[in-house]
């Protein structure tokens, strides 16, 4: 049974009277808006041979934000009526009622479509979902005997939104997402090994349990694991790095990434904070966050203020030209919202956040670019990481790694950790591959307690001098 159509101004609240409660909130102030949500997420793990986990919730609610220069107003609801609307508005009106602000003007709401407005788990009943992560599991086991656990989870969420703009804009959207996950854990010689791989986007779950794609995350998670239990102990010291391409970008994400977004620039919190149009960035390095990408798991048709979307260059050759933006912020900065205001959901405040972020691909050869690394480490699969905004500093753990020395790619290493700043590496990239590639489908990105899904993407990229943390001088 089809899922009825999200109807946010019903007999408990119709259009006109919530513009009306919206408008006085915002009287005087400088911007707001009331965000209306519905939205459901559905999850499967099946782990070590049997259904460990099965979940479905579903929620709905809004939140009212009047906001006048750095000041914000900010009160939610699950109730969508009325009365709950116009106590919302008395709350955040308590942050704006000295007035004297000015409204801004309404942004261009004219939604792209980047996506189906799908449920994406509609018409496929669990048991036959089931009986898949089953078949998966039958299949990692008979790949090799050293396969000694499974874990494989399924998931799947839809959220309806609509803005209600007090100069009387309405934009809506209807946002899937489905995702599909496969870890294993090897064991030989009393020595266990894990590795994992999945993938997803704004479609349907069908897309996800075609053979040709499942099984080749289970190929690929299985060869992690194998190249793992082969892995000898990281070296320790100061060398270059091959990164390669796709996932990698996570780096890109994180260390420079965070700087680039508009809040902490303007509160100078940001190591990248006074430097538009200075050279931050070796010559050919661009970095882009683009919220436009068709069916990828960072694009939106309307950010979370109704603002489109759109392909922002923040760094080109090396030179830094622009910010991500919300509204607040672009306003206070005297410059225009980039279509990057997100939020988790109506009961979070937006804020400046990436959508797709990614350097662009250069002409080098990818194998030529290992074949002139004299001695240190190639670098392909990235886990946990952890950076301060302030400076940059990262520490990011490899999840696959290789020796090099003389341009030949040795042993797998284990335990190797990348430690730096976004801002110097990006000063000491040497060489950029013709090979960019965007991540499966796999980013989640958190910022003062909010998760947003995104994407990352890179080429294989030569950076010199990084500290890389090991177990073995």
């Amino acid at each position: 049974m089809s899922r009825p159509s999200f109807d946010p101004f019903s007999t408990d609240l119709d259009h006109n009277s919530a513009l009306s409660v919206l408008r006085e909130a915002v009287a005087g102030a400088d911007d707001g808006e009331l965000f209306l949500e519905r939205s459901q997420h559905e999850s499967l793990v099946f782990d070590d041979g049997r259904l460990r986990n099965s979940s479905f919730m579903a929620g709905r609610g809004f939140g009212l934000r009047a906001v006048r220069g750095e000041v914000t107003g900010y009160a939610h609801s699950t109730e969508i009526s009325g009365p709950a609307l116009r106590r919302a508005a008395q709350t955040a009106r308590l942050a704006v009622a000295q007035g004297g602000g000015t409204t801004a003007l309404a942004p261009a709401m004219q939604p792209v479509n980047l996506y189906p407005a799908i449920d994406p788990a509609e018409g496929i009943p669990v048991a036959r979902r089931i009986a898949l992560l089953r078949e998966i599991d039958a299949y990692a086991r008979t790949l090799d005997p050293r396969v000694v656990q499974v874990t494989v989870s399924m998931g799947s969420s839809l959220q309806e939104i609509a803005i209600l703009r007090p100069e009387g804009g309405l934009a809506t959207d209807i946002r899937p997402m489905a995702r599909l996950n496969v870890a294993v854990i090897m064991e030989n010689n009393d020595r266990r090994e894990s590795g994992s791989a999945g993938g997803g986007g704004r479609h349907d779950l069908e897309r996800l349990m075609a053979p040709a794609h499942w099984q080749a995350l289970v190929l690929e998670a299985v060869r992690i694991a194998e190249v793992n239990l082969r892995s000898v102990p990281a070296p320790a010291g100061m060398m270059d790095v091959v990164l390669g391409p796709g996932w990698p970008g996570i780096l890109l994400h994180e260390a420079v990434g965070h700087g680039l977004e508009g809040d902490f620039n303007r509160k100078k919190a940001s190591a990248f904070a006074g430097l538009l149009g200075a050279r931050v960035a070796s010559p050919g390095v661009t970095v882009v966050d683009d919220g436009t990408i068709p069916g990828r798991r960072g694009s939106i048709n309307i950010d979370d203020e109704g603002t489109p979307p759109a392909r922002n260059v923040l760094i080109e050759d090396g030179i830094l030209v622009g910010y991500m933006q919300d509204r607040q912020n672009a306003r206070l900065m005297g410059v225009e919202p980039t279509g990057n205001g997100r939020r988790e959901s109506f009961a979070h405040v937006p804020m400046p956040r990436m959508t797709n972020t990614y350097m662009p691909g250069g002409d080098a050869d990818p194998a030529a670019i290992l074949a002139e690394l004299r001695d240190g480490i190639y670098a392909v699969g990235f886990g946990g990481g952890q950076v301060d905004i302030t400076n940059g500093k990262f520490v990011f753990s490899c999840t696959e790694a290789y020796r090099v020395r003389n341009g030949i790619v040795g042993d797998p290493i284990r335990g190797a950790t990348l430690i730096g700043d976004g801002a110097t590496a990006l000063q000491q990239i040497r060489a950029i591959g013709n090979d960019m590639a965007l991540d499966p489908g796999i980013g989640n990105c958190g910022k003062q307690g909010q998760w947003v899904p995104v994407g990352v993407g890179q080429p294989t990229l030569m950076i010199g001098g990084l500290t890389v943390g090991g177990s073995a001088a």
